[in-house]
């Protein structure tokens, strides 16, 4: 498809662009202390001592933790360097499936490069860039389970004489569910990981839709919003459904009062807080994009004095 793109379009109007990889916490700690000479395993017990994420880095308390000799002048400077470098450009890298398209010549707008990947081209800005500046941008982003679920299809036409598709699957099939329940999901795409395998019990999915909920539910917003409890407990029948809200009753009936995915939140500000539908878009970014900007703190006046 990537190649198609180019010959469709041409090399001079089509390009994938590029991801700026930033340091975050254990990756700056990791290279600031191999780069002062410190030893791997220093410098692996100060990046298991942070969060990923953490926008402070990796504090004296969590070397002293460690019991590390905070007088050693090349610890001390390791993690003053590595705090200074969170966030800031590490490399470059393509992004997988994201092609900006244009009318003109592509490269008079935009710095071009040769990818690492033969007969491929990258534009030198970030994605988030290019959405920006209003670049026309198409995702083509592959997923193997595609692939997968044809073979199954071809397999079963070959050996069954049943001849199904996407389209043509019996819906909510009972023994699938059964399945499901017992969580033996191994390789079934979006419930195989461990975490869903240990949750799905709880939730017992008997319908798509709670497959919908039960994929959403095992994500960091949820579990960080401590919002999964409080659906199990309802769902059980061991918590009562309320609404503070005639109008969030409207956006949150669906589950159970409590918001799980990022358009109910969308919803929420706009029903409850007056939010644009603009506005409420720039919500869902910053949700996206919180654990690198924090962006969505800049919405809490406006969030609490439209309430």
């Amino acid at each position: 498809m990537v190649q198609w793109i180019y010959e469709t379009y041409g090399r001079t109007r089509s390009a994938l662009t590029a991801v700026v990889t930033r340091y975050r916490a254990r990756g700056a700690v990791r290279d600031v202390g191999k780069a002062l000479g410190l030893s791997e395993d220093m410098t692996a017990g100060l990046a298991g001592a942070v969060w990923s994420w953490s926008r402070e880095g990796v504090e004296e308390k969590h070397a002293e933790e460690l019991n590390m000799d905070l007088s050693d002048r090349r610890l001390a400077l390791t993690l003053e360097l590595a705090r200074q470098l969170i966030n800031t450009p590490r490399h470059l890298s393509q992004h997988p499936g994201g092609f900006v398209l244009s009318r003109d010549r592509l490269d008079e707008l935009v710095p071009i490069e040769p990818a690492a990947m033969e007969d491929r081209q990258v534009i030198e800005w970030d994605k988030d860039d290019i959405d920006l500046l209003g670049f026309m941008k198409v995702d083509v982003l592959a997923l193997g389970m595609l692939s997968c679920m044809r073979r199954a299809f071809e397999f079963l036409e070959a050996d069954k004489g049943v001849k199904l598709d996407l389209a043509t699957i019996p819906a909510e099939d009972p023994a699938t569910y059964a399945m499901i329940r017992k969580a033996d999901t191994l390789g079934v795409f979006q419930i195989e990981s461990r975490a869903q395998m240990a949750s799905i019990p709880l939730m017992a999915p008997r319908t798509f839709y709670d497959l919908v909920i039960q994929v959403a539910i095992v994500r960091p917003g949820p579990i960080q919003g401590d919002m999964v409890h409080p659906y199990r407990r309802r769902r059980n029948g061991e918590e009562e459904v309320t609404y503070p809200t005639e109008e969030l009753r409207r956006v949150l009936e669906k589950t159970l009062g409590v918001p799980l995915f990022q358009e109910q939140a969308m919803r929420v500000a706009i029903e409850c807080a007056g939010f644009t539908a603009s506005e409420a878009d720039l919500l869902r970014r910053a949700m996206a994009t919180f654990k690198l900007t924090g962006g969505v703190s800049h919405f809490r006046d406006k969030l609490i004095d439209g309430w």
